[in-house]
């Protein structure tokens, strides 16, 4: 390699301990410039499972899983196991098909806006309940982003994310900025250490308030979010306030969900209409 290659353009400098600073501005200057020209500044941020199937999918596991067990006559410890699987991913699957609607439904509902403010969908780009919401912010016609990370375990990007709108991180920080920074609503689904993590980041981020936002916050799947996580126990030990406890909206309806956000949204971000009527009163 030549020693007077610009540093710029010096791969082997770029991959170094020495440019981390370097990569971690470009994970914040590269997808803002794109998501200027692509005019996105609000999404709606649907968090869950990448593990999550369709539920012709469960359903198919389901098959799979029964007729492995009949072939054996005597089911071994690991064949049980694989049907306990099967059963629980088919129960979840139902929130695949409610992830998709409710996406599908604010996209619509988004598009017929005639103010500054446009929602777009916004995943980590992956599958199972990813999958669902870019799927149905596809079904509707809008744009949908993905925001994907780089792991050798995890599934490549999704065929419904917007090819435009693909965006690729290394540093998880990074892209749970992104999910943040543009968010004006939250939908979290059923999921594992990710959710997780994505989620009590944010409701700590409100409870302090560190953003200079409202950021309706939704958890569906109540028999999942009551069984993983007891809200109330929090409460009793003197670890939340009661005032902590409104930070979300709990629900199984797809009809509350999306009537919640809509309500919400139309109070923080009225459209150029109501601001007339508000200016009259």
């Amino acid at each position: 390699m030549a020693n007077d290659q610009l540093s710029f353009l010096n791969p082997e400098f770029l991959k170094s301990v020495a440019a981390r600073p370097v990569r971690i501005l470009c994970e914040y200057l590269e997808p803002a410039e794109r998501m200027r020209r692509a005019r996105i500044r609000d999404t709606i941020v649907f968090f869950g499972s990448a593990r999550s199937r369709s539920p012709e999918e469960a359903e198919r596991r389901m098959v799979e899983a029964r007729q492995e067990i009949e072939r054996a006559g005597a089911p071994t410890p690991d064949m049980e196991s694989r049907l306990a699987r099967a059963e629980y991913g088919l129960r979840v699957s139902r929130y695949y098909s409610d992830a998709l609607e409710l996406a599908r439904r604010v996209t619509e509902w988004s598009k017929s806006l005639t103010g500054s403010h446009h929602f777009i969908v916004c995943s980590g780009g992956s599958g199972g309940m990813m999958e669902a919401a870019n799927r149905g912010a596809s079904m509707a016609g809008g744009k949908t982003v993905g925001l994907h990370i780089s792991l050798a375990t995890e599934e490549d990007v999704n065929p419904y994310v917007s090819p435009e709108m693909v965006f690729r991180f290394h540093y998880f920080f990074m892209r749970k900025f992104w999910f943040i920074y543009l968010a004006k609503a939250l939908v979290v689904f059923p999921g594992g250490f990710g959710t997780m993590d994505e989620l009590f980041e944010v409701l700590t981020l409100i409870q302090t308030k560190k953003p200079r936002k409202t950021m309706p916050i939704i958890l569906f799947g109540v028999e999942f979010w009551n069984e993983i996580v007891n809200f109330e126990a929090l409460l009793k030990w003197g670890m939340i306030s009661a005032e902590d406890l409104s930070l979300f909206l709990m629900t199984d309806s797809v009809d509350e969900a999306f009537n919640y956000l809509k309500s919400r949204l139309e109070e923080l971000y009225p459209s150029p209409e109501k601001l007339d009527e508000v200016k009259l009163i």
